[in-house]
C-alpha cells in the first residue's frame, strides 16, 4: 500500500524573506563567514568554470539562490540544499522526520514551493516514501541540479542581476 504525503508545514527553514532585487547588495547575508566581502574578479572568474564551482561556495551559492528567487525559482537550490543537508544526517528517526519535511515543502502538489519534476521522478519519490531515508530525493535532486546548471546558471552571467553584482570590483591583492 503506497502512502501519499499531502501534508503541509509551516515551518520554513529553507528560505529567507527579505526581497530586495533591485539591490543585491541588500540582501547580502552579514554573518560570520562575512558574505558582504567586496566581490573579486577570480572569486566571480571562479564560478564561471562551471555550476559546481558556484554552487560549492558560500557566496556563490547565496547570490545564485538570490538569482533564482528573482526569477521565481529559489525553491530549486532550496531544495537542493535540503536534500545535501538531509544526506549528513545519521539519524535514522531525524532523517524520516527531514524526508517529510522536504517532501512537504517541495514534492508535494499542495506545496506553494512544489519543484518540477518529470511523472517518473515524482512517482519514485512518492514510492520511496513508504520508507524514507538519505536517498529519498536523490533522483529528485539530481534533476533539479541539471535543470538549474542547464538552464538557470546560464542566464545566471547574462541577468541584470549579476551585471550589478559585479559592477564594481575589488582587484584580488
Amino acid at each position: 500500500m503506497m502512502t501519499a504525503w499531502c501534508g503541509c508545514y509551516n515551518n520554513n527553514s529553507y528560505s529567507n524573506n527579505n526581497r530586495d532585487m533591485d539591490n543585491p547588495s541588500a540582501t547580502i547575508p552579514k554573518n560570520k563567514d562575512d558574505l558582504s566581502k567586496p566581490l573579486t574578479t577570480e572569486e566571480v572568474e571562479s564560478w564561471k568554470l562551471s555550476f559546481d564551482k558556484l554552487v560549492s561556495t558560500k557566496r556563490g551559492k547565496e547570490y545564485f539562490r538570490q538569482y533564482l528567487r528573482s526569477e521565481y525559482s529559489e525553491e530549486n537550490i532550496l531544495f537542493w540544499e535540503a536534500v545535501e543537508n538531509l544526506h549528513n544526517h545519521r539519524d535514522s528517526a531525524h532523517i524520516k522526520d527531514m524526508c517529510h519535511e522536504i517532501y512537504d515543502d517541495f514534492i508535494s502538489v499542495l506545496s506553494p514551493r512544489e519543484v518540477s519534476l518529470d511523472s517518473r521522478c515524482r512517482e519514485l519519490v512518492n514510492q520511496r516514501m513508504c520508507n524514507p531515508n538519505s536517498t529519498t530525493f536523490d533522483e529528485a535532486q539530481k534533476q533539479i541540479y541539471l535543470l538549474m546548471q542547464r538552464d538557470s546558471y546560464q542566464r545566471f552571467f547574462r541577468s541584470t542581476f549579476f551585471k550589478e553584482l559585479t559592477k564594481h570590483f575589488e582587484s584580488p591583492k
